[in-house]
Protein backbone atom coordinates (compact mmCIF):
# COMPACT_ATOMS: atom_id res chain seq x y z
CA UNK A 1 0.00 0.00 0.00
CA UNK A 2 1.23 3.50 -0.77
CA UNK A 3 2.89 5.52 1.95
CA UNK A 4 1.98 9.15 2.43
CA UNK A 5 3.79 11.48 0.08
CA UNK A 6 3.25 14.90 -1.34
CA UNK A 7 1.65 15.83 -4.63
CA UNK A 8 1.90 19.25 -6.22
CA UNK A 9 -0.70 20.46 -8.69
CA UNK A 10 -1.90 16.98 -9.50
CA UNK A 11 1.53 15.60 -10.47
CA UNK A 12 2.38 12.79 -8.12
CA UNK A 13 5.89 12.36 -6.77
CA UNK A 14 6.79 8.77 -5.76
CA UNK A 15 3.11 7.91 -5.48
CA UNK A 16 1.85 4.62 -6.88
CA UNK A 17 -1.84 3.83 -7.01
CA UNK A 18 -1.52 0.22 -5.88
CA UNK A 19 -4.37 -2.27 -5.76
CA UNK A 20 -4.32 -1.94 -1.99
CA UNK A 21 -4.76 1.83 -2.18
CA UNK A 22 -7.55 1.47 -4.75
CA UNK A 23 -9.31 -0.99 -2.43
CA UNK A 24 -8.88 1.42 0.50
CA UNK A 25 -10.33 4.29 -1.53
CA UNK A 26 -13.30 2.11 -2.58
CA UNK A 27 -14.00 0.90 0.96
CA UNK A 28 -13.65 4.39 2.43
CA UNK A 29 -15.98 5.92 -0.16
CA UNK A 30 -18.58 3.27 0.61
CA UNK A 31 -18.26 3.74 4.38
CA UNK A 32 -18.56 7.54 4.15
CA UNK A 33 -21.43 7.73 1.65
CA UNK A 34 -23.38 5.16 3.67
CA UNK A 35 -23.98 7.92 6.24
CA UNK A 36 -26.48 9.45 3.84
CA UNK A 37 -28.68 6.35 3.72
CA UNK A 38 -28.72 4.71 7.14
CA UNK A 39 -31.94 6.53 8.02
CA UNK A 40 -33.78 5.68 4.79
CA UNK A 41 -35.18 2.20 5.64
CA UNK A 42 -35.80 2.97 9.33
CA UNK A 43 -37.68 6.27 9.20
CA UNK A 44 -40.82 4.51 10.42
CA UNK A 45 -38.86 3.54 13.55
CA UNK A 46 -37.26 6.96 14.07
CA UNK A 47 -40.46 8.97 13.55
CA UNK A 48 -42.56 7.61 16.45
CA UNK A 49 -39.56 7.64 18.78
CA UNK A 50 -39.08 11.37 18.20
CA UNK A 51 -42.83 12.15 17.83
CA UNK A 52 -42.48 13.15 14.19
CA UNK A 53 -45.42 13.62 11.88
CA UNK A 54 -45.47 11.73 8.58
CA UNK A 55 -44.44 14.85 6.67
CA UNK A 56 -41.50 15.55 8.99
CA UNK A 57 -40.32 11.94 8.77
CA UNK A 58 -40.15 12.14 4.98
CA UNK A 59 -37.80 15.12 5.36
CA UNK A 60 -35.09 13.04 7.05
CA UNK A 61 -33.70 11.59 3.82
CA UNK A 62 -34.32 14.77 1.81
CA UNK A 63 -32.54 17.02 4.33
CA UNK A 64 -29.57 14.66 4.44
CA UNK A 65 -29.28 14.80 0.65
CA UNK A 66 -29.78 18.58 0.59
CA UNK A 67 -27.00 18.91 3.16
CA UNK A 68 -24.79 16.75 0.97
CA UNK A 69 -25.56 18.92 -2.07
CA UNK A 70 -24.64 22.04 -0.07
CA UNK A 71 -21.40 20.45 1.04
CA UNK A 72 -20.61 19.46 -2.52
CA UNK A 73 -21.10 23.02 -3.72
CA UNK A 74 -19.37 24.88 -0.89
CA UNK A 75 -16.75 22.41 0.43
CA UNK A 76 -15.61 20.13 -2.40
CA UNK A 77 -14.34 22.97 -4.68
CA UNK A 78 -11.80 23.72 -1.93
CA UNK A 79 -10.05 20.54 -3.09
CA UNK A 80 -8.67 22.64 -5.98
CA UNK A 81 -7.30 25.17 -3.48
CA UNK A 82 -6.40 23.50 -0.16
CA UNK A 83 -4.33 20.46 0.75
CA UNK A 84 -6.65 17.51 0.05
CA UNK A 85 -5.85 15.14 2.90
CA UNK A 86 -6.31 17.77 5.60
CA UNK A 87 -9.58 18.96 4.04
CA UNK A 88 -10.89 15.40 3.90
CA UNK A 89 -9.96 14.70 7.54
CA UNK A 90 -11.60 17.87 8.86
CA UNK A 91 -14.89 17.12 7.10
CA UNK A 92 -14.75 13.51 8.31
CA UNK A 93 -14.32 14.66 11.92
CA UNK A 94 -17.43 16.83 11.61
CA UNK A 95 -19.25 13.79 10.22
CA UNK A 96 -18.25 11.70 13.24
CA UNK A 97 -19.54 14.35 15.64
CA UNK A 98 -22.81 14.61 13.68
CA UNK A 99 -23.42 10.85 13.79
CA UNK A 100 -22.82 10.78 17.55
CA UNK A 101 -25.27 13.66 17.96
CA UNK A 102 -27.87 11.80 15.87
CA UNK A 103 -27.60 8.76 18.14
CA UNK A 104 -28.35 10.98 21.15
CA UNK A 105 -31.04 13.28 19.66
CA UNK A 106 -34.26 13.52 21.69
CA UNK A 107 -36.44 15.80 19.53
CA UNK A 108 -37.61 15.90 15.93
CA UNK A 109 -36.24 19.37 15.22
CA UNK A 110 -32.78 18.53 16.53
CA UNK A 111 -32.64 15.28 14.58
CA UNK A 112 -33.67 17.01 11.33
CA UNK A 113 -30.97 19.67 11.83
CA UNK A 114 -28.40 16.95 12.50
CA UNK A 115 -29.55 15.10 9.35
CA UNK A 116 -28.68 18.21 7.33
CA UNK A 117 -25.23 18.33 8.98
CA UNK A 118 -24.59 14.62 8.41
CA UNK A 119 -25.15 15.18 4.71
CA UNK A 120 -23.06 18.37 4.65
CA UNK A 121 -20.07 16.69 6.32
CA UNK A 122 -20.15 13.44 4.33
CA UNK A 123 -18.62 15.13 1.27
CA UNK A 124 -15.19 13.77 2.22
CA UNK A 125 -15.98 10.99 -0.24
CA UNK A 126 -16.04 13.52 -3.10
CA UNK A 127 -12.57 14.73 -2.15
CA UNK A 128 -11.21 11.19 -2.32
CA UNK A 129 -12.58 10.42 -5.79
CA UNK A 130 -10.90 13.34 -7.64
CA UNK A 131 -7.69 12.55 -5.73
CA UNK A 132 -7.82 9.01 -7.10
CA UNK A 133 -8.44 10.42 -10.60
CA UNK A 134 -5.30 12.57 -10.22
CA UNK A 135 -3.26 9.55 -9.16
CA UNK A 136 -4.60 7.29 -11.92
CA UNK A 137 -2.80 7.01 -15.28
CA UNK A 138 -4.84 8.27 -18.24
CA UNK A 139 -5.28 4.86 -19.87
CA UNK A 140 -6.76 3.31 -16.70
CA UNK A 141 -8.62 6.25 -15.19
CA UNK A 142 -12.08 4.99 -16.13
CA UNK A 143 -11.40 1.52 -14.72
CA UNK A 144 -9.97 2.87 -11.45
CA UNK A 145 -12.71 5.46 -10.95
CA UNK A 146 -15.27 2.78 -11.82
CA UNK A 147 -13.85 0.44 -9.19
CA UNK A 148 -13.93 3.15 -6.54
CA UNK A 149 -17.44 4.16 -7.57
CA UNK A 150 -18.40 0.52 -7.20
CA UNK A 151 -17.35 0.81 -3.57
CA UNK A 152 -19.41 3.97 -3.26
CA UNK A 153 -22.56 2.35 -4.65
CA UNK A 154 -22.04 -0.72 -2.46
CA UNK A 155 -21.92 1.66 0.49
CA UNK A 156 -25.23 3.16 -0.59
CA UNK A 157 -26.87 -0.21 -1.15
CA UNK A 158 -25.42 -2.11 1.83
CA UNK A 159 -26.14 0.74 4.23
CA UNK A 160 -29.86 -0.06 3.98
CA UNK A 161 -29.73 -3.75 4.96
CA UNK A 162 -27.14 -3.05 7.64
CA UNK A 163 -29.28 -0.26 9.07
CA UNK A 164 -32.43 -2.40 8.98
CA UNK A 165 -30.82 -5.35 10.76
CA UNK A 166 -29.16 -3.25 13.47
CA UNK A 167 -32.32 -1.24 14.09
CA UNK A 168 -34.44 -4.40 14.21
CA UNK A 169 -32.26 -6.02 16.87
CA UNK A 170 -30.65 -3.16 18.80
CA UNK A 171 -32.70 -0.03 18.07
CA UNK A 172 -32.23 2.78 15.58
CA UNK A 173 -29.79 4.75 17.77
CA UNK A 174 -27.29 1.91 17.49
CA UNK A 175 -27.16 2.50 13.74
CA UNK A 176 -25.77 6.03 14.13
CA UNK A 177 -23.47 5.12 17.01
CA UNK A 178 -22.02 2.27 14.94
CA UNK A 179 -21.62 4.58 11.94
CA UNK A 180 -19.64 7.02 14.10
CA UNK A 181 -17.31 4.19 15.16
CA UNK A 182 -16.79 3.08 11.55
CA UNK A 183 -16.09 6.65 10.45
CA UNK A 184 -13.51 7.04 13.23
CA UNK A 185 -11.67 3.93 12.01
CA UNK A 186 -11.81 4.98 8.35
CA UNK A 187 -10.61 8.51 9.12
CA UNK A 188 -7.66 7.22 11.14
CA UNK A 189 -6.58 4.82 8.38
CA UNK A 190 -6.90 7.46 5.65
CA UNK A 191 -4.95 10.00 7.71
CA UNK A 192 -2.06 7.55 7.95
CA UNK A 193 -2.23 6.21 4.40
CA UNK A 194 -3.40 8.52 1.61
CA UNK A 195 -0.89 10.87 -0.05
CA UNK A 196 -0.98 14.60 0.46
CA UNK A 197 -1.87 16.79 -2.50
CA UNK A 198 -1.35 20.54 -2.52
CA UNK A 199 -3.00 22.07 -5.63
CA UNK A 200 -1.14 24.77 -7.52
CA UNK A 201 -4.37 26.69 -8.14
CA UNK A 202 -4.24 30.11 -6.48
CA UNK A 203 -7.44 32.08 -5.96
CA UNK A 204 -9.72 33.38 -3.25
CA UNK A 205 -12.55 31.15 -2.07
CA UNK A 206 -15.16 33.40 -3.68
CA UNK A 207 -13.24 33.47 -6.95
CA UNK A 208 -13.16 29.69 -6.81
CA UNK A 209 -16.93 29.56 -6.38
CA UNK A 210 -17.35 32.11 -9.16
CA UNK A 211 -15.37 29.88 -11.50
CA UNK A 212 -18.08 27.25 -11.12
CA UNK A 213 -20.41 29.42 -13.19
CA UNK A 214 -17.79 29.65 -15.93
CA UNK A 215 -17.35 25.89 -15.97
CA UNK A 216 -21.09 25.30 -16.29
CA UNK A 217 -21.43 27.93 -19.02
CA UNK A 218 -18.51 26.76 -21.15
CA UNK A 219 -18.70 22.95 -20.82
CA UNK A 220 -21.85 21.46 -22.40
CA UNK A 221 -20.71 17.91 -21.61
CA UNK A 222 -20.70 18.81 -17.91
CA UNK A 223 -24.21 20.27 -18.15
CA UNK A 224 -25.59 17.27 -20.00
CA UNK A 225 -23.94 14.63 -17.83
CA UNK A 226 -25.09 16.38 -14.67
CA UNK A 227 -28.67 16.50 -16.00
CA UNK A 228 -28.73 12.82 -16.96
CA UNK A 229 -27.43 11.59 -13.63
CA UNK A 230 -29.62 14.00 -11.65
CA UNK A 231 -32.65 12.50 -13.39
CA UNK A 232 -31.38 8.96 -12.87
CA UNK A 233 -30.72 9.62 -9.20
CA UNK A 234 -34.14 11.18 -8.72
CA UNK A 235 -35.60 7.89 -9.97
CA UNK A 236 -33.15 5.85 -7.87
CA UNK A 237 -33.95 7.77 -4.67
CA UNK A 238 -37.70 7.73 -5.32
CA UNK A 239 -37.63 3.95 -5.67
CA UNK A 240 -35.45 3.23 -2.64
CA UNK A 241 -37.32 5.66 -0.39
CA UNK A 242 -40.76 4.32 -1.36
CA UNK A 243 -40.02 0.59 -1.60
CA UNK A 244 -39.55 0.02 2.17
CA UNK A 245 -43.01 1.55 2.69
CA UNK A 246 -44.49 -0.79 0.06
CA UNK A 247 -42.72 -3.81 1.51
CA UNK A 248 -43.94 -2.96 5.01
CA UNK A 249 -47.53 -1.99 4.25
CA UNK A 250 -48.38 -4.25 1.31
CA UNK A 251 -46.35 -7.34 2.18
CA UNK A 252 -45.89 -6.92 5.95
CA UNK A 253 -42.13 -7.55 5.80
CA UNK A 254 -39.97 -7.04 8.87
CA UNK A 255 -36.90 -4.78 8.94
CA UNK A 256 -34.68 -7.86 8.57
CA UNK A 257 -36.62 -9.02 5.49
CA UNK A 258 -36.34 -5.52 4.01
CA UNK A 259 -32.61 -5.73 4.69
CA UNK A 260 -32.40 -8.90 2.59
CA UNK A 261 -34.30 -7.15 -0.20
CA UNK A 262 -31.81 -4.27 -0.19
CA UNK A 263 -28.91 -6.72 -0.10
CA UNK A 264 -30.11 -8.35 -3.31
CA UNK A 265 -30.34 -4.89 -4.86
CA UNK A 266 -26.61 -4.43 -4.24
CA UNK A 267 -25.96 -6.75 -7.19
CA UNK A 268 -26.43 -3.64 -9.35
CA UNK A 269 -23.06 -2.31 -8.15
CA UNK A 270 -21.34 -4.78 -10.50
CA UNK A 271 -21.82 -2.32 -13.36
CA UNK A 272 -19.16 0.07 -12.00
CA UNK A 273 -15.98 -1.68 -13.20
CA UNK A 274 -17.73 -2.71 -16.43
CA UNK A 275 -18.76 0.85 -17.27
CA UNK A 276 -15.29 2.18 -16.45
CA UNK A 277 -13.69 -0.25 -18.87
CA UNK A 278 -16.26 0.60 -21.55
CA UNK A 279 -15.45 4.30 -21.14
CA UNK A 280 -11.69 3.64 -21.36
CA UNK A 281 -12.31 1.66 -24.56
CA UNK A 282 -14.23 4.53 -26.18
CA UNK A 283 -17.77 3.12 -25.88
CA UNK A 284 -19.28 5.86 -23.71
CA UNK A 285 -22.02 6.82 -26.17
CA UNK A 286 -23.43 3.32 -26.65
CA UNK A 287 -23.04 2.50 -22.96
CA UNK A 288 -24.91 5.68 -21.99
CA UNK A 289 -27.82 4.85 -24.29
CA UNK A 290 -27.94 1.35 -22.81
CA UNK A 291 -27.89 2.66 -19.22
CA UNK A 292 -30.70 5.15 -19.81
CA UNK A 293 -32.88 2.61 -21.63
CA UNK A 294 -32.36 0.00 -18.89
CA UNK A 295 -33.17 2.64 -16.27
CA UNK A 296 -36.47 3.39 -17.99
CA UNK A 297 -37.46 -0.22 -18.64
CA UNK A 298 -36.48 -1.32 -15.12
CA UNK A 299 -39.80 -0.02 -13.79
CA UNK A 300 -41.96 -2.27 -15.95
CA UNK A 301 -41.70 -5.22 -13.49
CA UNK A 302 -42.48 -2.84 -10.63
CA UNK A 303 -45.64 -1.65 -12.35
CA UNK A 304 -46.97 -5.18 -12.57
CA UNK A 305 -45.39 -6.45 -9.36
CA UNK A 306 -48.67 -7.62 -7.75
CA UNK A 307 -48.68 -10.40 -10.34
CA UNK A 308 -45.11 -11.41 -9.45
CA UNK A 309 -44.99 -10.48 -5.76
CA UNK A 310 -41.76 -9.14 -4.30
CA UNK A 311 -39.81 -10.64 -7.22
CA UNK A 312 -41.00 -7.84 -9.54
CA UNK A 313 -39.65 -5.24 -7.13
CA UNK A 314 -36.34 -7.12 -6.84
CA UNK A 315 -35.89 -7.07 -10.62
CA UNK A 316 -36.54 -3.34 -10.70
CA UNK A 317 -34.12 -2.68 -7.85
CA UNK A 318 -31.26 -4.62 -9.44
CA UNK A 319 -31.78 -3.20 -12.94
CA UNK A 320 -32.20 0.38 -11.72
CA UNK A 321 -29.08 0.19 -9.53
CA UNK A 322 -27.10 -1.25 -12.44
CA UNK A 323 -28.24 1.52 -14.81
CA UNK A 324 -27.74 4.36 -12.31
CA UNK A 325 -24.23 3.22 -11.42
CA UNK A 326 -23.22 2.72 -15.04
CA UNK A 327 -24.44 6.16 -16.05
CA UNK A 328 -22.69 7.78 -13.06
CA UNK A 329 -19.29 6.26 -13.84
CA UNK A 330 -19.58 7.09 -17.55
CA UNK A 331 -20.40 10.67 -16.63
CA UNK A 332 -17.49 11.00 -14.23
CA UNK A 333 -15.06 9.56 -16.78
CA UNK A 334 -16.22 12.19 -19.29
CA UNK A 335 -16.07 15.20 -16.99
CA UNK A 336 -12.67 14.27 -15.50
CA UNK A 337 -11.27 14.39 -19.04
CA UNK A 338 -12.42 18.00 -19.52
CA UNK A 339 -9.88 19.89 -17.38
CA UNK A 340 -7.47 18.18 -14.98
CA UNK A 341 -6.79 21.25 -12.81
CA UNK A 342 -10.53 21.70 -12.15
CA UNK A 343 -11.45 18.13 -11.26
CA UNK A 344 -12.67 18.91 -7.75
CA UNK A 345 -14.89 21.72 -9.02
CA UNK A 346 -16.15 19.62 -11.92
CA UNK A 347 -16.90 16.80 -9.50
CA UNK A 348 -18.62 19.23 -7.12
CA UNK A 349 -20.92 20.51 -9.87
CA UNK A 350 -21.66 17.01 -11.16
CA UNK A 351 -22.38 15.51 -7.75
CA UNK A 352 -24.34 18.55 -6.51
CA UNK A 353 -26.72 18.15 -9.43
CA UNK A 354 -27.04 14.44 -8.71
CA UNK A 355 -27.94 14.84 -5.06
CA UNK A 356 -30.35 17.69 -5.76
CA UNK A 357 -32.08 15.21 -8.03
CA UNK A 358 -31.88 12.58 -5.30
CA UNK A 359 -33.37 14.91 -2.70
CA UNK A 360 -36.19 15.75 -5.09
CA UNK A 361 -36.94 12.08 -5.71
CA UNK A 362 -36.87 11.25 -1.99
CA UNK A 363 -39.20 14.14 -1.17
CA UNK A 364 -41.72 12.87 -3.74
CA UNK A 365 -41.83 9.34 -2.35
CA UNK A 366 -44.16 9.87 0.62
CA UNK A 367 -46.71 12.16 -1.07
CA UNK A 368 -46.86 10.01 -4.22
CA UNK A 369 -47.33 6.81 -2.26
CA UNK A 370 -50.05 8.31 -0.08
CA UNK A 371 -51.88 9.73 -3.10
CA UNK A 372 -51.67 6.87 -5.60
CA UNK A 373 -49.84 3.95 -4.01
CA UNK A 374 -47.03 2.04 -5.66
CA UNK A 375 -48.43 2.37 -9.20
CA UNK A 376 -48.14 6.16 -9.11
CA UNK A 377 -44.63 5.94 -7.63
CA UNK A 378 -43.44 3.64 -10.43
CA UNK A 379 -45.10 5.71 -13.18
CA UNK A 380 -43.43 8.92 -12.01
CA UNK A 381 -40.07 7.22 -11.38
CA UNK A 382 -39.75 5.87 -14.93
CA UNK A 383 -40.35 9.33 -16.40
CA UNK A 384 -36.99 10.64 -15.14
CA UNK A 385 -34.67 8.24 -17.03
CA UNK A 386 -37.00 8.48 -20.04
CA UNK A 387 -36.46 12.26 -20.19
CA UNK A 388 -32.70 11.75 -19.85
CA UNK A 389 -32.70 9.19 -22.67
CA UNK A 390 -34.66 11.44 -25.05
CA UNK A 391 -32.40 14.42 -24.27
CA UNK A 392 -29.25 12.38 -24.84
CA UNK A 393 -30.43 11.01 -28.17
CA UNK A 394 -31.62 14.39 -29.48
CA UNK A 395 -29.13 16.84 -27.94
CA UNK A 396 -26.37 15.29 -25.83
CA UNK A 397 -25.10 12.56 -28.15
CA UNK A 398 -23.21 14.87 -30.58
CA UNK A 399 -21.34 16.52 -27.67
CA UNK A 400 -20.53 13.13 -26.13
CA UNK A 401 -19.27 11.81 -29.45
CA UNK A 402 -17.10 14.89 -29.93
CA UNK A 403 -15.36 14.17 -26.61
CA UNK A 404 -14.07 10.87 -27.94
Amino acid sequence: MSTPSRMHGGTPHAVHLTQGLIALFAFSCGAIVANLYYAQPIIELIAPSLHMTGGAASLIVSLTQIGYALGLFFIVPLGDLLENRRLMIVTALVSIASLIAASLAQSAGVFLAISLLIGFSSVAVQILIPLAAHLAPDHARGRIVGTIMGGLLLGILLSRPLSSVLADHFGWRTVFAGAAMLMTLVTAVLALTIPRRQPEHRATYFALLGSLITLVRTLPVLRHRALYQALMFASFSLFWTAVPIELTRHYGLSQTAIALFALVGAIGATSAPVSGRLADAGHSVRATVAALIVGTLSFLPALVHPAFGVFGLVVTGVALDFAAQMNMVLGQREIYALHAASRNRLNALYMTSIFVGGAFGSALAGPLYERGGWTLVACVALVFPLIACVHFLLIGKPHAAAQR
